[in-house]
């Protein structure tokens, strides 16, 4: 079973994803957030959508996710956010390790 895992979200801005992924470092929930401009296409309230967004991964422990979860719905500002664990099966050693320490 892997020990760490990203987590990926979405955001309407980079302002809200600079936002939430400081209080989750500064939280230890992560250990880094990486976050990039996207566009997407999706169906909401049975009517296609298309919106610029700002893509999140995080990176954590997977002993942390419900805790991450909690904290990203608390507040993310969409009603339903995709909130999607990645399981990271391998690694650089040295790197992993800085990520445990890091959350810790």
């Amino acid at each position: 079973m892997a020990k760490y895992i990203f987590v990926y979200t979405t955001f309407p801005d980079e302002e809200k994803a600079k936002e939430i992924g400081e209080h989750l470092v500064r939280e230890k929930l992560a250990a880094c957030v990486n976050f990039w401009p996207i566009k997407s296409i999706y169906t909401w309230k049975g009517e296609i959508q298309h919106d610029q967004e700002v893509a999140m991964i995080i990176k954590t422990k997977k002993e942390l996710y419900e805790k991450v979860e909690r904290r990203l719905k608390e507040l993310h500002p969409y009603e339903v956010p995709a909130i999607l664990e990645i399981e990271i099966t391998r690694g650089l050693q040295e790197y992993l390790g800085w990520l445990k320490e890091c959350t810790e």
